[in-house]
């Protein structure tokens, strides 16, 4: 049996390459839209990608069994567990493609696979036991659990009403996912692994381990979600539903497109490196994105209207997801020519397609764009009542965060509510900016100004008493 976590550090995902050597046959579970990779690895194992399979309908990326599924000899193997609204609709009709139902088992050469419904963080959930039957085993060596059961905490049951706008379903879903978590690994032993489709940084989560995979003996002694869930319905109730991160809004498309049917795209586009008049020219038809990973270098000297999304972050695609849509056409802005892959790649798994061209800040700064300079302020030397006096302060963590400690009379909206919630602020006075370091403050502050909001930009670390 071959096993291979292939794991994105910006999106916190995880998919997994699991192969028989003895066949030459693999699955590849769970992948993002850019598939290259995982041919490239099969590959250089000796493996051929015959298989794909998915634990859910994802929120934070654009999988990419729809485009392996353009290949009609690939099986395809989805939940059937969706019911009328949650049925993957895009594969209805595709040959070659099984929807899974609870304790459904299949095989990739002699690697066998058990569909486990396990609902809660989504209607349809699924993981699946792996048993290595290629070496005489009779019983399952590892769990892939997806969003069920993570590394440190458990599946986040309320995204379908954050999301995808179903009222009145996140208690519900909650107590779906206790259920499932009392249940279904109640029969296992401590020694199974679980392989789980996120990490820390994840927004599918709030308590996420940075560990990349984990036993169900170690979660049950140490995961407090799990631990909680065992030992009360009502309390984990309560703990479950407190303190999520606010998702992006772009979960929303990537629901929906997952379900329905996501763009077909022939790999990773190749973006063009444009001079400084093109770059201009295609920037009136669309949007600046300052990928630059010093907020500080932004702040000091940027295009006018350009957004700033730190590549080397999960804030990236997180910002763009936030204040862009798929259909806006970017403009890159980077530091050296070597990330333009890894800036497109990056918007590609979420499905941002049109890219007009890079170019670096160098060239940008000699060609005369970066004339904006955002007024920024330490926050040792804030100076909260002089800033009430002279316009409002904007506190842009996680509601969770702020209802802990916050500053006297700030404004609380979570810069990935920006976009949706910025006409609760008034562009009559300055907007005081900040966050925990810095660093979503930044993200915030660029997305204000470019919407015509006076800002002040507070940097640093901020230290709030509790409230």
């Amino acid at each position: 049996m071959f096993l291979r976590q292939v794991f994105d550090p910006y999106l916190a995902q995880s998919a997994y390459l699991i192969g028989c050597q003895k066949s030459g046959e693999a699955l590849i579970l769970d992948p993002q839209r850019d598939i290259d990779r995982y041919k490239k690895l099969a590959k250089e194992n000796d493996l051929q990608i015959s298989a794909v399979a998915e634990t859910h309908i994802h929120a934070d990326f654009l999988s990419g069994a729809r485009q392996f599924a353009e290949n009609p000899a690939i099986r395809l193997y989805l939940s059937g567990e969706g019911g009328a609204d949650w049925d993957y609709a895009w594969p209805s009709k595709r040959p070659n493609t099984v929807f899974l139902l609870h304790g459904e088992k299949f095989r990739v050469g002699e690697i066998e696979f058990q569909a486990i419904h396990s609902p809660g963080h989504t209607p349809e959930h699924l993981s699946f036991l792996i048993t290595d039957r290629g070496s005489g085993a009779r019983d399952p060596m590892a769990f892939a659990t997806g969003d069920f059961l993570f590394v440190g905490d458990v599946g986040r049951p309320d995204l379908l009403e954050s999301t995808a706008g179903v009222v009145g379903a996140m208690e519900p879903a909650a107590r779906q996912l206790r259920k499932s978590l009392v249940a279904l690994l109640a029969p296992f032993e401590d020694y199974l692994q679980i392989l789980p489709a996120h990490g820390a940084g994840s927004a599918c989560g709030k308590s996420l381990g940075a560990v990349p995979t984990t036993t169900l003996g170690y979660e049950r002694r140490t995961n407090s979600s799990l631990r909680s869930a065992l030992a009360d319905e009502n309390g984990f109730v309560r703990e479950i539903l407190s303190g999520q991160p606010e998702p992006p809004p772009y979960f929303a498309t990537m629901k929906r497109l997952n379900r329905d049917g996501s763009p077909i795209a022939d790999g990773v586009p190749h973006v063009r490196h444009l001079d400084v008049k093109s770059f201009i020219e295609a920037a009136g038809r669309g949007r600046v994105v300052d990928a630059r990973d010093d907020r500080e270098v932004f702040m000091h000297s940027h295009a006018p209207g350009a957004l700033h999304a730190p590549l080397h972050s999960s804030l990236y695609t997180a910002a763009v997801g936030s204040y862009l849509t798929e259909n806006d056409v970017i403009l890159l802005i980077l530091e050296k020519p070597e990330d333009a892959e890894l800036a497109v790649r990056q918007l590609f798994r979420i499905g941002y397609d049109h890219i007009a061209g890079w170019l670096t800040a160098d060239e940008a700064k000699a060609g005369g764009l970066l004339t904006w300079k955002t007024e920024r302020m330490e926050f040792a030397s804030f100076d909260a009542a002089l800033a009430r006096e002279r316009g409002e302060i904007v506190d842009v963590r996680t509601r969770a965060e702020y209802d802990d400690a916050h500053l006297e009379a700030a404004i609380s909206i979570p810069y990935t509510q920006m976009k949706s919630r910025g006409s609760e602020l008034s562009k009559s006075h300055p907007l005081f900016v900040h966050c925990a370091s810095g660093l979503r403050a930044a993200v915030a502050s660029s997305f204000l100004e470019a919407a015509g909001f006076s800002v002040i930009y507070l940097d640093g670390d901020i230290r709030l008493n509790k409230s």
